[in-house]
């Protein structure tokens, strides 16, 4: 059995173009960590492109929870949605520049075709992170979420050393798990040499095999 991996899957060549498009369009905007970009219920007329930096994308109820729905890394388009309001609330995870642009600035660049196209692409990516985000809670130990979810970051990252655009809180409010679960997961992980943390912020794998196998149990 593979194993599964938690970090935003590669995406369709529709996406790729719809990259495109917004580089040509997208006005650069700067935020700081841990600054609002877009609140949960205001109006859904703008399309984000991640440039730099990391994005988290989470959910506030009423009783002060805050579950993290996914996270957006360069490349990534977020904030397409089909109703007329945002769903959820999104915050910049590390200082980050993003491109923006209107629904209207689209259309009228590429036409209406390309915001279809784009919308139905977000709308299969996101129901596809959304079905293997709910298999991760439902189905997974403490220890194979952990490591799945690490794992998902080393495939998507060129570099040996890994950088953890996220803390200990926001990995277990996507996880699922208390911030103390997911420190003891990484330290057992450690212990077993199959990861390698260099600092809070950067990782290494040292066991890919047997990491994978702890994530696909």
């Amino acid at each position: 059995m593979l194993a599964q991996s938690f970090a935003p899957p590669p995406r369709a060549t529709p996406i790729a173009r719809a990259d495109n498009l917004l580089q040509r369009i997208g006005v650069r905007m700067a935020f700081a960590k841990d600054e609002e970009i877009y609140g949960q219920g205001e109006a859904a007329n703008l399309i984000y492109l991640v440039a730099s930096g990391a994005v988290r994308t989470s959910h506030f109820m009423v009783d002060g929870r805050r579950p993290i729905d996914h996270f957006y890394y360069p490349g990534d388009i977020f904030g397409l949605e089909v109703g007329d309001e945002h769903t959820l609330a999104a915050e910049a995870l590390s200082d980050c520049l993003l491109l923006v642009a209107t629904r209207s600035a689209l259309v009228a660049e590429g036409g209406e075709r390309a915001l279809q196209t784009m919308l139905r692409d977000t709308m299969v990516r996101d129901l596809q992170n959304t079905r293997e985000h709910l298999m991760l809670l439902v189905c997974k130990t403490a220890r194979q979420r952990v490591s799945g979810f690490l794992l998902g970051l080393a495939e998507r990252s060129p570099d040996p050393v890994i950088e953890l655009a996220m803390g200990r809180q926001d990995m277990a409010d996507y996880l699922g798990l208390t911030i103390e679960t997911v420190s003891r997961m990484i330290t057992d992980l450690q212990n077993n040499h199959l990861v390698e943390f260099q600092s809070c912020r950067q990782f290494v794998v040292r066991d890919r095999k047997a990491l994978a196998g702890i994530a696909a149990c």
